[in-house]
């Protein structure tokens, strides 16, 4: 398995069958006026149990293409809304 990507977000919908939706903010730097701008992101993942409820916090981790839009897999919820 060795080095799969993980990201950690919050989810903001879950009103498709086995699937998430869940935002990923991150801060980057500008590159010009060295700034740190906040940066947001929504990923599709696959809830294989539908235990995933809107504002938890989850760890996403990197999988094979499940659909058209889904490439990431809940591993674990790490606090509940």
């Amino acid at each position: 398995m060795g080095d799969r990507r993980t990201l950690v977000g919050d989810v903001v919908s879950n009103k498709m069958e086995k699937t998430v939706v869940v935002v990923v903010r991150t801060r980057r730097q500008h590159p010009r006026y060295k700034k740190y701008m906040e940066h947001s992101k929504k990923f599709k993942a696959h809830d294989e149990a539908n235990t995933c409820k809107v504002g938890d916090r989850v760890k996403l981790i990197e999988t094979r293409p499940l659909s058209k839009e889904k490439r990431w897999r809940v591993a674990e919820t790490l606090t509940k809304a």
